[in-house]
């Protein structure tokens, strides 16, 4: 066997094992958010934080080793990978992604946010701090909106539709997560588990940079396609069972929060202790992907109250010209 066809089954085997962690991770966390009594919401928050670990992992390794290309690859592209998966993937599979605009509100706001300053982060239109700032300070009244919609004094109207929205996110949520309470073992069980995840996603990209050069890809994309393809295909399967069964606040907030989450904590952080490198004609391009694709799913989810097959065929059509323009890049 030469050193291409151990590496390759080194990538596989690691991302198999990163995937699966995971997987194990986010019952065990759901589990202790239940015993801890957090909403139903914060629950989702957490899963989808478990359900990140393989990318987030994967992305600073690679910015530690000097890759920022392939960190802003797999991140970005595993956001753009979610919309298209669990909003255009699901709604096809689906018929339709039922959705209330109060809940496209709520979810989506803070996500298209994200957006925003990634695309200013990466552009350099903000230093690094200042997007830190503007990313984490609105996440404090996030989280204790979801946690407590009622701590919230605004006029009646808009608080009667707050508390109506969140509620409408558990209500799909307690169906999708619905995890009994966590045992001592489940205590013990996650920090082995979560270095676990780290360890094998650290190994799946070392393995996926080597085959990258042997190939001669760019770091964007073997970022964008290879491990953002790989890491993500957990929200692809969670795409279509949320649709098929009707779950479709869920199948958006866990979209919005998992591409939240993946800006925040894999980006974000990683750039104030190391640091922005110049930018890149294909980078710049990948985060125009994914603003302007957020943005759009968001306004069509808004305006027509969800998202039908036609644009879920829409969205994925985008995604495969996203895909063409870094592959020809």
């Amino acid at each position: 066997m030469n050193v291409i066809e151990t590496t390759t089954l080194l990538f596989v085997g690691a991302g198999a094992v990163s995937l699966g962690l995971s997987a194990l991770l986010v019952v065990r966390l759901e589990r202790i958010g239940a015993r801890f009594g957090l909403s139903e919401a914060l629950l989702g928050l957490v899963a989808a934080l478990a359900a990140d670990a393989p990318e987030i992992a994967s992305a600073v390794t690679a910015i530690v080793s000097h890759q920022r290309g392939v960190a802003i690859g797999v991140l970005v592209g595993s956001n753009i990978f979610n919309l298209a998966t669990l909003l255009g993937l699901g709604a096809i599979a689906s018929g339709r992604i039922a959705l209330h605009r109060r809940v496209v509100l709520l979810a989506g706001m803070p996500a298209l946010w994200v957006a925003v300053l990634t695309m200013a982060l990466e552009h350099q239109l903000l230093g690094r701090w200042p997007v830190a700032l503007l990313v984490y300070l609105p996440l404090i009244p996030y989280l204790l909106l979801l946690e407590r919609p009622a701590l919230f004094r605004l006029p009646e109207r808009m608080q009667r539709a707050l508390v109506a929205s969140v509620a409408e996110e558990e209500a799909d949520l307690v169906a999708a997560i619905h995890p009994r309470r966590a045992t001592r073992l489940d205590l013990l069980l996650v920090m082995p588990l979560a270095v676990a995840v780290v360890v094998a996603s650290v190994v799946m990209e070392h393995a996926a940079t080597r085959l990258g050069a042997h190939a001669h890809w760019s770091p964007l994309l073997l970022g964008g396609v290879v491990l953002a393809g790989v890491t993500s295909l957990p929200n692809a399967v969670a795409a279509i069972y949320l649709a098929r069964h009707g779950r479709g606040a869920a199948a958006l907030s866990t979209a919005m929060h998992s591409n939240t989450i993946n800006i925040a904590v894999g980006l974000v952080i990683p750039s104030l202790v190391l640091g922005v490198s110049a930018q890149s004609r294909a980078g710049n391009l990948l985060v125009i992907w994914y603003f302007g694709l957020t943005l759009a799913v968001l306004s069509v989810a808004y305006l027509r109250r969800g998202i039908g097959r036609l644009t879920g065929a829409c969205i994925l059509a985008a995604y495969g010209l996203c895909l063409y323009q870094l592959i020809t890049q």
